[in-house]
């Protein structure tokens, strides 16, 4: 026989204290205090967080949220400035040797890496450069300069790829290096070359997506160490993105598609994107880093270089007061 229990479900209980593990959709009224409460999901939020010292555009970042970095941009000169982001407020950091816009970054607060861009010159830059939690020293040179690229990984495995060169000018290339702490070298080739594209993941299991061929694309790739293979795209196509996460669980944030400004966010499972929260503030040309249930956007554009941080956290299941 059906019982009421499995048609209905369970009774409201009245305790004294809440549940230590409560199950989904549970709900029960907390005598102690006069209150309904209810255990549900949370959904996935943007939260205003402490601005840059310095507004810039086409800045690099790496670490976490609580343990963030952001270096170089272009705030109507090139920038060697760096910052540190302790979860609320950023901080000074030691200045890069060469000022840059447009480069790539990975790695973590105290061991950052930041490579290639455009210090104003003729031609792009190839310099490495990599941080040490006060100051930045001379790494191993990569072997095309470029600009407009994406980075993952850490300082001693780090990934570079896709980008733009000026000598010999190209729209996009489709090149990849790695770097093993002192050098680089030649990588597999993106299917399909880009600019201003958003990376995430490791030296052996590298995400690419989004960026700018001939139009906006949504288009990713997957990075196994050796080759790059097509994966699922972007819901919104666009360029001058930001990305944090693992190639199983990324963020990919703001962006130019083409127009007008982004604030639009995703989620990669490593099959394919979902649509998410939007940012508070849309913009291009921004700086990320964190993971994909804790990202951290800062900087970037909207008709000029702006210093908001916005923090993201994923959804979860919470304690949340009931009322009508």
């Amino acid at each position: 026989m059906t019982t009421f229990k499995e048609i209905r479900g369970t009774a409201i209980q009245s305790v004294s204290t809440d549940p230590t593990n409560p199950e989904e959709g549970q709900i029960w009224y907390n005598n102690t205090i006069g209150v309904l409460k209810g255990y549900q999901l949370v959904a996935d939020a943007w939260a205003a967080g402490g601005n840059l010292a310095t507004a810039r555009r086409d800045i690099a970042g790496a670490g976490t949220q609580t343990a963030g970095l952001g270096f170089g941009g272009y705030t109507g000169a090139q920038s060697n400035a760096t910052e540190e982001y302790d979860g609320s407020t950023w901080g000074p950091g030691g200045n890069m040797a060469t000022a840059r816009r447009d480069l790539a970054g990975c790695g973590t607060q105290t061991a950052g890496l930041a490579f290639a861009g455009y210090s104003g010159g003729p031609d792009n830059t190839n310099t490495t450069e990599e941080y040490n939690g006060s100051t930045w020293s001379p790494g191993g040179n990569m072997g095309t300069p470029k600009a407009k690229l994406a980075g993952c990984g850490t300082q001693t495995a780090g990934l570079g790829f896709g980008g733009e060169t000026i000598s010999p000018p190209s729209g996009a290339i489709t090149a990849t290096e790695e770097y093993d702490g002192s050098a680089w070298a030649a990588g597999g080739n993106l299917n399909t070359g880009r600019r201003q594209l958003a990376g995430a993941g490791t030296q052996t299991a590298g995400l690419a997506f989004g960026g700018f061929i001939t139009a906006s694309t949504g288009a990713t790739e997957e990075y196994d160490g050796s080759a790059w293979t097509v994966g699922g795209s972007l819901n919104t196509a666009r360029r001058r993105l930001a990305g944090a996460g693992i190639q199983t669980a990324a963020l990919g944030f703001g962006g130019y598609s083409p127009a007008p400004l982004n604030a639009a966010t995703e989620k990669y499972d490593g099959t394919s994107w979902t649509n998410t929260t939007d940012m508070t503030t849309a913009r291009q040309s921004l700086g990320g880093a964190g993971t994909q249930t804790a990202g951290l956007a800062f900087g970037g554009q909207t008709t000029v270089p702006v210093a908001n941080t916005e923090e993201f956290t994923s959804g979860t299941f919470a304690v949340k007061t009931i009322t009508t």
